[in-house]
């Protein structure tokens, strides 16, 4: 089993800024040159909103945050919208002279707990984020009747291929099940999606979370949670990016005696650097004391 170096909280919540009073959730990363790597995170403001903002990070020096934003990058959206109470970064891609955002938007439920849709926002020639659509572009449909979040997308080839978090019901108001499936596209922005699932359930499992994906230059490797009483890392590796299997094993990080990271691990992204991975997730909270990270010993 991989043993794991943890360096603590890295990216915390800054009260000091209007949209940071609390979390920093999600971390999202953007490679900006050499070892330097801007890692998105949604920080809440005093109403429990969700805004997308980021710290520069060394990855020679991986518990330091450089820089960070003083205004948010992406806010919630307009009124009635399926983003109107929430936003948080999912994942960022490189198209030619853009930078794709892929997040996920909230609004409070009725029946249920909550809503979540996947969105896209795009920063042209590294200028501010727009919107692409003020609607999803992964929302309800025949296949996927409830949530559809988390988007993270690949480019394979000339084709684009996204993993993402799908409801398959609701067992009460605040406990959705959610596993992990496939959506294909010829651009990015429209997606075509019947229903095929990446990672199912395992038993005692109700959820699956955020997945992360990547080429180690043998074969595609996926990072998710899952959770049965409170989350875990897991993995998962396919030599096509379509049909996936587990390592039972597990990548080794688990839970701290204490701390930020006592109780449950999640959103976990991982980034190669002078022969090792660096791994920055949240902990406790859902990332209410921010961003963590583990460096491979």
């Amino acid at each position: 089993m991989t043993e794991w170096r943890k360096l603590g909280l890295v990216i915390k919540p800054d009260p000091s800024l209007w949209w940071s009073r609390s979390h920093a959730m999600l971390p999202t990363p953007e490679h900006v040159e050499g070892s330097l790597w801007r890692i998105y995170a949604a920080g809440r403001n005093e109403a429990n909103q969700s805004h997308v903002g980021w710290a520069l990070i060394d990855l020679d020096d991986p518990g330091t945050v450089l820089e960070r934003s003083v205004e948010p990058v992406l806010a919630p959206g307009a009124l009635g919208c399926f983003d109107d109470n929430g936003v948080l970064p999912s994942c960022i891609i490189r198209d030619d002279d853009e930078t794709l955002m892929y997040y996920i938007g909230f609004k409070p439920g009725g029946t249920t707990r909550m809503d979540l849709y996947g969105g896209l926002a795009i920063s042209k020639d590294s200028g501010p984020f727009e919107r692409w659509s003020q609607a999803p572009i992964i929302e309800r449909c025949r296949a996927n009747p409830y949530i559809n979040t988390a988007p993270w997308v690949v480019r394979d080839g000339d084709a684009w291929r996204m993993y993402y978090v799908a409801g398959t019901q609701w067992v009460h108001r605040d406990l959705p099940r959610y596993n992990i499936q496939i959506a294909t596209s010829d651009d990015g922005r429209n997606w075509q999606r019947d229903g095929c699932v990446a990672i199912d359930f395992a038993p005692g499992e109700n959820a699956l979370a955020r997945p992360y994906v990547y080429h180690d230059g043998a074969r595609w490797v996926m990072w998710f949670a899952s959770k049965g009483e409170a989350y875990r890392a897991q993995i998962a590796y396919s030599d096509d990016g379509l049909n996936w299997a587990r390592d039972r094993a597990g990548p080794g990080l688990l839970p701290s005696s204490g701390g930020p990271d006592a109780e449950m691990l999640e959103y976990f992204i991982v980034l190669p650097h002078a022969g090792k991975r660096i791994v920055f997730y949240n902990g406790d909270g859902y990332g209410e004391h921010g961003v963590c990270a583990a460096v491979e010993a």
